[in-house]
């Protein structure tokens, strides 16, 4: 494999929906602070240092604007490579409320993603850790398969994102319960996290929250996703055209 994976063009260029894909080295001043500020109304004790530091070891940036250039939205994406496959890992993510319930950003992200795997010479993955049911959430949206879920074990896809998790976060990872603990938690402020009681009918969302009881305090569970478009459900397809 060579380094073409990371020398995929982004889109500065802002979409009908503000999105475009940056190089984090792209990125201005204003464009960190805006990041950080959107980050810091849903998610406490958020510290900026710790923050830029997550932002610096990235290579690219989902970002979503509104019409005055103020970030609505961000997802972080950085790659690693672990057993002969790439990984890409998904760091601070979050989008502004008055944008929940919109594929804008999960659009924009898979579309970049899926770019990035169609340049790569081996099996790509995507590696998430979650501290929200509405991330969790996306996995049986978007995708056939995926680790952790309710309905089956996937013992190929939990030896691989234990390798993963322990590269990433050493013994802040618990393998045997697939949750990372981070020395620095940031959890998601109240009413952000929780689900409604009609969300727990859901089973996905059910299996989150008893997989992560400590996702409230920020725990995050550790999730792995093989990008391809076989494994894209109905729903992935069309978020592609």
């Amino acid at each position: 494999m060579t380094d073409s994976i990371l020398d995929l063009a982004t889109s500065s260029s802002p979409r009908s929906d503000g999105g475009a894909v940056l190089r984090v080295d792209e990125l201005s001043r204003r464009d960190r602070d805006g990041m950080f500020a959107l980050y810091g109304r849903y998610f406490t004790h958020v510290s900026q240092t710790v923050f830029e530091r997550d932002l610096d070891e990235k290579q690219w940036v989902v970002l979503l604007r509104d019409g005055d250039g103020a970030i609505d939205g961000f997802s972080t994406l950085m790659r690693m490579d672990v057993d002969g496959c790439t990984i890409l890992f998904s760091g601070d993510t979050i989008v502004a409320r008055h944008r929940w319930g919109t594929t804008d950003l999960g659009r924009l992200w898979l579309h970049h993603v899926h770019a990035l795997a169609g340049v790569s010479a081996c099996d790509v993955y995507w590696f998430l850790i979650s501290s929200g049911f509405r991330t969790y959430r996306f996995l049986p949206i978007f995708f056939r398969e995926f680790h952790p879920r309710f309905d089956r074990a996937t013992p190929e896809l939990k030896a691989l994102v234990d390798k993963i998790a322990i590269r990433k976060f050493g013994a802040a990872y618990d393998a045997a319960t697939g949750i990372v603990r981070l020395a620095s938690p940031a959890p998601l402020r109240e009413g952000v996290s929780d689900p409604a009681r009609r969300a727990l009918h859901d089973p996905h969302v059910r299996f989150f929250v008893d997989a992560n009881p400590g996702h409230a305090d920020g725990d995050e569970l550790a999730c792995l996703v093989r990008v391809a478009d076989d494994n894209l459900t109905a729903a992935g397809l069309r978020m592609l055209r």
